[in-house]
C-alpha cells in the first residue's frame, strides 16, 4: 500500500514545485527499505497489540485450562509454574500483524497472494482447531484426519497453480537439491516429484512447527530464525545478478516475499516478548500451524524446498521423534504385546524435560541448534552448490 502511495505521490508531482520535496519517497522501490519498514512495523503492532489481545482472550476465558499432556504421567521439574489459565489462540495477533504489515509494505503478486492465503487458511485451521480444545477442555482437537485434509487441499491448489501458470511452472517441473547447481528431474517427471515434493514440504512444515510449540517461546524463536534464512535467499534469488553469480534459481518477483519474511521476524520477535518463559501467552494451533505453512511455501516459491530442511532441521527433529515413538510403541506393541519407548517422552523437547533439563535450558539449547541449521542451510544454498 505504501509503495502504491507513494508512487502515485511522485508520478503526481511530476513537473511541479512539489517534485523535489516529494523526490524522497523514491525510498520506497527499494525492497532493503520496505523489509526494515515492515519488519519494524509488525515489532512496533505486536508490542501495541500484545497486552490488549492478552487481556481480551482473558476476559473471553480462551485459555488452558486443561491437563497438558507434558504433565501426563507425572510432573516435570522444568514446569515451575502453572500453564493453567495461561490465554491460547495468541496466534490470532500473528497473523493479524503479520497481514497488516505485508499489505502495508509489500507489492501486490502473485507470490503475496499465496503466502497471505496461506496464513488465512491454516491460522483458520488452527483456531478451529484451538477453540474445540478450550470448548471441550482437554488436548483433543481436530482430529488428524482433517487436519490433513484442509492442509493437503492448500498445498495441491499452490502446487497445481505454480505448475500451471508459464511464469511459474519451472519452480515445480525443475526439481532442484541442495549441493546441486542443475535440476536433477525436468519435464513431466519433474512436475509429478516436484508436485509431490511441493505438498510434503508445506504439509510436513506445517505440522513440524506445530509438534514444535511445546514450550514456552521455542517454535516462535526458532520460527524467527528460520525466516531469517528466507529473508537472505529470497532477496539473493529476487537479484538476477547475485542469483547467477552464486548459481542459484533466479525468481523474479520474489523480492516480496523478502518484505514479507522481514514482516515475519517482526512479528515473531514482538511475539515472543510476551511468550518467553514464563509465557503471557500461547500462540496455539492457530499461530503454528499458520507460520510452518507459510515457511513451506516460501521454501517452493524461491525454488528451495529441501533447503528448508536443513534450515528447520529443529523442525525435523521435534517431528521425526513423535513418528519414530509412535511407530515404534505400534510395532512392539504387535510383537511383543507392550509398547516400548525410544524417548522418555515425545516431540523430543518434553525427552529432555524428563532427563531433568529445565524449560528455559531446553529451549535455548534448541536456539542454538536452531541457528546452527541455519548457518549450515545457507553455505549450502550460497556456498557449496
Amino acid at each position: 500500500m505504501l509503495y502504491y502511495l507513494s508512487h502515485y505521490l511522485l508520478n503526481l508531482s511530476q513537473h511541479t514545485a512539489y517534485e523535489t520535496a516529494l523526490s524522497p519517497l523514491r525510498i520506497f522501490k527499494y525492497i532493503t527499505f520496505r523489509s526494515a519498514g515492515a519488519a519494524v512495523t509488525a515489532l512496533l503492532l505486536s508490542w501495541l497489540l500484545g497486552p490488549r489481545v492478552i487481556r481480551w482472550l482473558k476476559e473471553l476465558k480462551f485459555g488452558q485450562n486443561y491437563e497438558d499432556r507434558a504433565n501426563e504421567g507425572g510432573d516435570l521439574k522444568a514446569r515451575i509454574l502453572s500453564k493453567r489459565g495461561v490465554p491460547t489462540m495468541g496466534g490470532l495477533m500473528i497473523v493479524l500483524v503479520l497481514d497488516v504489515s505485508a499489505l502495508l509494505w509489500a507489492q501486490w503478486n502473485t507470490f503475496i497472494q499465496l503466502v497471505l492465503l496461506s496464513v488465512v487458511v491454516m491460522g483458520g485451521l488452527g483456531f478451529y482447531d484451538d477453540y474445540a480444545k478450550i470448548t471441550r477442555q482437554n488436548s483433543d482437537g481436530v482430529t488428524s484426519r482433517v487436519k490433513l485434509v484442509v492442509q493437503g487441499i492448500l498445498a495441491v491448489f499452490v502446487a497445481l497453480y505454480l505448475w500451471i501458470m508459464p511464469s511459474t511452472s519451472q519452480l515445480i517441473s525443475d526439481v532442484l537439491v541442495p549441493f546441486y547447481k542443475h535440476p536433477v528431474a525436468v519435464g513431466t517427471t519433474g512436475a509429478v516429484i516436484g508436485i509431490v515434493l511441493t505438498v510434503l514440504t508445506i504439509v510436513g512444515s506445517s505440522n513440524a512447527v506445530n509438534l514444535t510449540d511445546g514450550l514456552d517461546g521455542l517454535a516462535i524463536g526458532c520460527t524467527t530464525i528460520v525466516s531469517f534464512v528466507f529473508l537472505v535467499l529470497t532477496y539473493v534469488a529476487s537479484n538476477a545478478k547475485i542469483a547467477s553469480y552464486l548459481l542459484i534459481p533466479h525468481v523474479d518477483g520474489a523480492g516480496e516475499l523478502t518484505v514479507f519474511c522481514a514482516a515475519m521476524i517482526g512479528a515473531g520477535l514482538g511475539f515472543l516478548w510476551f511468550n518467553c518463559h514464563p509465557a503471557q501467552v500461547f500462540m496455539g494451533d492457530t499461530g503454528s500451524l499458520a507460520l510452518g505453512g507459510v515457511l513451506g511455501i516460501i521454501a517452493v516459491l524461491i525454488h528451495q524446498p529441501l533447503i528448508l530442511v536443513i534450515a528447520g532441521g529443529v523442525f525435523v527433529m521435534e517431528a521425526m521423534s513423535t513418528m519414530i515413538q509412535t511407530m515404534w510403541f505400534k510395532w512392539t506393541r504387535y510383537r511383543c504385546g507392550t509398547g516400548q519407548r525410544v524417548f522418555l517422552m515425545a516431540p523430543i523437547h518434553h525427552h529432555f524435560e524428563k532427563k531433568g533439563w529445565y524449560e528455559s535450558q531446553v529451549v535455548m539449547r534448541f536456539y542454538i541448534l536452531c541457528i546452527l541449521c541455519a548457518v549450515v542451510a545457507l553455505i549450502c544454498a550460497l556456498k557449496i552448490r
